[in-house]
Formats: structure tokens, C-alpha cells, sequence
């Protein structure tokens, strides 16, 4: 299979499963070799003439079950008769219980299925000798604690235990106390600490340009196999669909596709006819997918295990790899706590410039054009006919044209293309205006607008659940092109922001052709007053009229709130409206 000498985590574990009663916390990041690590020596104490359970191993996913009992498999080839048997939810229990009958030595588990085999009493752990909890703080995030706990209370108090984690939360301890006896601690690295194989690279862009900056990344690396990781379904999904419309090797991966779907994808991704899969942190748990050269962030996740495992789906076994966190201004707070924990530093990257990436492009096809195998036999009757139609174009041109037929699209793409703009990292203002009333400091208390910028009156405000990154994307999706937003000041009933002076009748009179669920968008030049400012909290201070629904409206009272009272909505309304905005 490849093994030549054992990897750190297999040095460390291996003797300890070998003996008896020995209970083992391994805390080591994904694609260490944890697999042979525990799947080795529990191989090796199988007693293969006892058919019944005598080794469980729990792991989050049904990606990550079928995955190690592979492997199992694999490291198995030589020992007759040995049964491994994948339980996991989304196949039939049917089929699972009649293999359980037959009698196997080796269960691989996700807790639910297993918990419901238990149930059903169709599955006897009385026997176990060896419980393994793999990727354990997965379980834990996914709601396992329960199911572990009445999986562990089945299993005879004599065995050996041996937990992995590429993290310590506070719920391991809880299992390791409860079920574990003076467990030896093996730390492979640091606590906590990424793998030392993969590079962390994050790029700082407006929202609105991530998408743009996704595709360039991925451009610039020709050969990219890769996972990008979204946030939601939703922008899982929608992602995904993007690149495949542009061209690009990929498909999603989320939790409302069927085992079906998940599986025929996942195949897809296994044997690279599928370049860049785009994933949810659910569905991605657990995925063993080898030689990954990038893992992509489309956004940082909330907690900084996640990020954990996600950059260490890539520079698995000892080979190095990419992760590539794509961000916004407000993300940056987040980059630092994630090198602080991890022990690593970030690298600021710049985003390739088109002239960059077709070079790169370029040379990956010249590459390939010269690694290229050729099959003399097969096609030699036909090269005479080849070389005769070619014959009036000398070397230069034959290859000038091969390189262009090849590489037309890429240039075509990038001649016109606009750089995307640099993100100051140093003030919050560059994020298109997303500051929201913090934003209102100072000399500038008042509601003139910046130099350079026209100010409008839009009649939604935070009462219609109305946030500064929601006002951006209303601006994206209703003004066609590129327009740069400057100040946002959002009040209970309504709102102020700031466009450039040049696209401010374009941004006028596409906003206000639009409607929310039957709500005309009202865009309005908004007037200062003469004499200028609002007072200390930077209240009142602009004149403006306009009508919502057929009613006038006015500026604000005291605290804010519109002065024409049918216009005061209840709390309940409130709320209703800010999920009609984030939906």
C-alpha cells in the first residue's frame, strides 16, 4: 500500500492498542495517519474465529464510515474470513442487520444507525474489546453526547478505549472522565495547532467581489483540486452552479442531497473528474479524499475548529498544502484569533491580476503539451495526410495556433476584465461603506455628503430588519455594473447612503423600479439642512419628504421613530419584516 515507516501519531498509538487496558487520548489533526494508527492493531487482535463484534469504532459521517472500513478492508487483504461492516444512516438497516447475523469482528458506526441497531437488539456489543471514537469533537458539534453515552454504558468496562481529536473541547473531558481509565494523553504537535504542512493564505476583498476573487484563485492554480467550503445550502448551491456555468469542473455538496446523489458525487470527486467541490461543513465532516492541493474558505466559519478541519482536508500524510480564506474587512478580527490559536500566521495574498493568471495558464498548457504521451502505432497511417495539410505553416505558427485554439476563451475573458479593487485593511470604510451609524463620528456628525459622494433617503430601515451588508446587496442587485457606496446611516424607519456623485441618477432610477413583496423602493436625493448637523447624537438634521405606500412621511421625533403613526409597527411586525429581509 505505499507504508514505509510509521507516521509520528502510528509510533505513538500502535504499542498502546497492542497491550491491555491501556486508554488513550490522541489529540492530532486530520490526514496524520490516524486510521492505520488504530486500525493495526486492532487487525492484529481479532480473533477471527469468533464471530461476533470484538472491535467499534465511531466516527461522525457516513463519508468518514465507509471511508475507514476501506481501509480496513485494504489493511485486511491477508487475513482470512475477517468481516469490517459499515453502519450508517441512509442505507437500508435491513441488509445491515442480516450482515450482523451472519456475524462480524469489526463495526464502523455512525452513533444514530447504531444506536437504533441497539434498539432493535439486533446488534451485541458484549464482546467489544476495543471502542475507538474518531474525529470525537466532531461528534460532539454534531449533537452526539447523548448517543455516545448510551453506546458507551453497552460496552463491557474491560476494554480498551482510545479517543481522537484534532481538538479539546469541554465535552471530551466529560466522556474521558465518565468512561476512561487514567488515560495517556499523546499529543502529536501542539494543542490545537494546525498542521505544519499546510500554508494559510487569506485575501481581503468586498463582498461583492468574492465570487470574482473565487474565480481568479482558482484560474491561477490550472491543476486546483480543491474544496470550496460555503456557509450555507443555499450558497452552496448557488456557487457551485455559478462555476459550472463558467466553465469550471465542479458540483455541491450539501445535506439535502440523498445518499444517492452524496455518494455519485463524492465518486465524482474521488477519481478528479470533478476539480472543485463545493461544501458544506456538515457534509464535508469526515471526507477522506487524498493529494486535495487547496481547501478554499468562501468566508470564515464562526468557530476556529472548523476552520481546523477544514484546512486539514488538504497537506494529508506528509504532503503540504493550501487553505485559502477569501474575506471581507469585518472577517479580519477573526484571522487573527484563528493565528493565535493555531500558532500560525496568516499570508496576505494579492489577487492575481488577469495578465498573471494567463501566463500562468499558458505555461501549464505548454506543460502539458510536452508531457504529452503519444502513441506512434496508432496514429501514424494518419500523420502523412496531417502533415500534408499543415505543410504551408512553418513551427512558429502551428504552435501560435494550437496555444490560441486552447487558450482563446482565458485571454477573451481576461482583456476586458476589471482588476479587483484592493481592500485597505486599515480602515473599515473601503468594505463599501458597511460602518452602519459607527460610521458617524467626529467633525462628520452632520449629513452632508462626503466629497466626491451624493447622499439618498431610502424608505427601509432597521425596523424592516434592514443591515448595512443588506442595503449593499440591495444596491447589487437592483444597479446593473459596479457602483461604489460610501457612508450608510440606518435609522429605526428609514435609511441614508452614499453613491458616487457620478452614478447617482443610474442608482436612482434602477432602485426605484424595484419592489420588496409588494414594497416600491422610494430612493430620494437627500437635502441638508442649511446650517448643517444633527446634534450630539447625530439625530434629525435632514430635510426629505417622500410617500410609502400612497402616505406622506415626514423626519424623525426625539428617538427616531416615524411621525406618521400608522407607521409604527408592533414588535411582532418588526420581526416579521426582519425575516422577510433575511430571507
Amino acid at each position: 500500500m505505499g507504508y514505509e515507516s510509521p507516521m509520528p501519531v502510528q509510533e505513538e498509538v500502535i504499542p498502546f492498542l497492542l497491550g491491555e487496558d491501556n486508554d488513550v487520548i490522541a489529540l492530532a489533526q486530520t490526514g496524520t495517519g490516524k486510521t492505520a494508527a488504530f486500525g493495526l492493531p486492532i487487525l492484529q487482535k481479532i480473533d477471527v474465529h469468533i464471530y461476533q463484534p470484538q472491535a467499534l469504532i465511531l466516527c461522525p459521517t457516513r463519508e468518514l464510515c465507509l471511508q475507514i472500513a476501506d481501509d480496513l478492508n485494504d489493511y485486511s487483504k491477508y487475513i482470512d474470513n475477517l468481516k469490517v461492516l459499515p453502519v450508517y444512516g441512509g442505507s437500508s438497516i435491513e441488509s445491515q442487520i442480516k450482515m450482523l447475523k451472519r456475524g462480524v469482528h469489526v463495526v464502523v458506526a455512525t452513533p444514530g444507525r447504531l444506536l437504533d441497531l441497539m434498539n432493535r437488539k439486533t446488534v451485541d456489543l458484549s464482546n467489544i474489546k476495543n471502542v475507538i471514537l474518531d474525529e470525537a469533537d466532531e461528534m460532539l458539534n454534531m449533537g452526539f453526547t447523548d448517543s455516545i453515552n448510551a453506546i458507551l454504558a453497552e460496552v463491557p468496562a474491560s476494554r480498551n478505549m482510545l479517543l481522537f481529536s484534532a481538538t479539546m473541547p469541554q465535552g471530551i473531558a466529560s466522556i474521558t472522565k465518565k468512561y476512561m481509565n487514567n488515560p495517556k494523553e499523546i499529543v502529536i504537535g501542539r494543542k490545537n495547532e494546525g498542521n505544519k504542512n499546510i500554508k494559510h493564505v487569506y485575501y481581503m476583498v468586498h463582498a461583492r467581489d468574492k465570487y470574482l476573487a473565487l474565480k481568479r484563485i482558482a484560474d491561477f492554480y490550472p491543476n486546483i483540486y480543491g474544496i470550496i467550503f460555503c456557509r450555507t445550502r443555499k450558497e452552496t448551491q448557488e456557487i457551485a452552479d455559478k462555476l459550472i456555468q463558467d466553465g469550471y469542473n465542479a458540483d455541491s455538496l450539501h445535506g439535502e442531497l440523498s445518499q444517492a446523489q452524496r455518494d455519485y458525487v463524492m465518486q465524482k470527486f474521488r477519481v478528479k473528474n470533478i476539480q472543485l467541490l463545493v461544501a458544506t461543513d456538515v457534509a464535508a465532516r469526515g471526507l477522506d479524499v487524498d493529494d486535495l492541493t487547496h481547501v478554499i474558505n468562501y468566508g470564515l466559519p464562526d468557530e476556529v475548529e472548523s476552520y481546523t478541519h477544514r484546512s486539514g482536508r488538504t497537506g494529508r500524510a506528509g504532503k503540504t498544502g493550501i487553505s485559502i480564506a477569501i474575506c471581507h474587512i469585518k472577517e479580519k478580527g477573526k484571522i487573527r484569533e484563528i493565528e493565535r490559536i493555531l500558532n500560525k500566521k496568516f499570508e496576505k495574498g494579492e489577487i492575481p491580476s488577469g495578465h498573471a493568471i494567463c501566463e500562468k495558464q499558458l505555461f501549464n498548457l505548454v506543460d502539458q503539451i510536452e508531457k504529452v504521451k503519444v502513441d506512434e502505432e496508432e496514429i501514424a497511417s494518419l500523420m502523412p495526410s496531417i502533415f500534408r495539410k499543415l505543410e504551408w505553416l512553418d513551427k512558429e505558427d502551428i504552435i501560435k495556433r494550437v496555444v490560441s485554439m486552447e487558450f482563446n476563451r482565458m485571454i477573451d475573458y481576461y482583456k476586458d476584465a476589471d482588476e479587483i479593487q484592493v481592500v485597505d485593511e486599515r480602515s473599515s470604510r473601503s468594505e463599501r461603506g458597511e460602518r452602519g451609524e459607527r460610521g458617524e463620528r467626529g467633525s462628520r456628525r452632520g449629513h452632508e455628503a462626503e466629497e466626491g459622494f451624493a447622499r439618498f433617503f431610502l424608505n427601509f430601515g432597521k425596523a424592516d430588519g434592514l443591515f448595512p451588508n443588506q442595503l449593499i446587496e440591495l444596491v447589487n442587485k437592483c444597479v446593473p455594473g459596479k457602483v461604489r457606496i460610501g457612508k450608510i446611516d440606518l435609522r429605526d424607519n428609514f435609511s441614508f447612503f452614499e453613491v458616487e456623485e457620478g452614478e447617482s441618477k443610474r442608482v436612482m432610477d434602477s432602485m426605484n423600479g424595484f419592489e420588496i413583496e409588494g414594497r416600491r423602493i422610494s430612493v430620494e436625493p437627500a437635502q441638508a439642512q442649511k446650517g448643517g448637523g444633527g446634534d450630539r447624537k447625530g439625530r434629525g438634521g435632514s430635510s426629505f419628504k417622500g410617500k410609502r405606500d400612497g402616505r406622506d412621511f415626514g423626519g424623525g421625533d426625539r428617538k427616531g421613530r416615524s411621525s406618521d403613526k400608522p407607521w409604527r409597527r408592533s414588535s411582532s411586525e418588526r420581526d416579521a419584516r426582519k425575516k422577510r429581509f433575511n430571507r
